[in-house]
């Protein structure tokens, strides 16, 4: 049985340098709730991060909620964005910007219009 759903440690975005590069040298958009930061890459693979404002969330159990909230939809919607990449690459980095604890329902609603606009970003730049 294929493991379709997963979020292994090579897909998550984790080396400082690349997060630093993606930040100085990658491209943004805003789809509210979230500020996404992207970059392609030549060496294939889609690894992704996500954050959230220490300044709009005190807690870090409600940091860690809305961090694994978002995982947790991108994890369950990545498929289409693998099989629209093919051999390249792509790093991907979500900031959650609200002030509000979002519920699931939501989470997952943007994170499809967040892939579906990444989708027809990355079908420009390829064609």
């Amino acid at each position: 049985m294929p493991k379709q759903f997963t979020l292994g440690k090579s897909e998550r975005l984790k080396s400082r340098k690349a997060i630093d590069e993606l930040f100085k040298n990658g491209k943004r958009f805003t789809v509210s709730p979230f500020r996404v930061f992207y970059c392609i890459t030549k060496e294939g693979g889609l690894q992704f991060g996500a954050g959230v404002s220490t300044k709009n969330f005190k807690k870090a159990v409600d940091r860690n909620r809305i961090k694994r909230l978002i995982r947790e939809a991108y994890r369950v919607q990545k498929n289409s964005l693998e099989i629209l990449l093919k051999a390249k690459g792509l790093n991907l980095f979500f900031i959650y910007t609200e002030k509000e604890l979002p519920d699931y329902h939501l989470i997952y609603s943007q994170v499809e219009k967040v892939i579906r606009k990444l989708s027809s970003i990355i079908n420009e730049d390829i064609s």
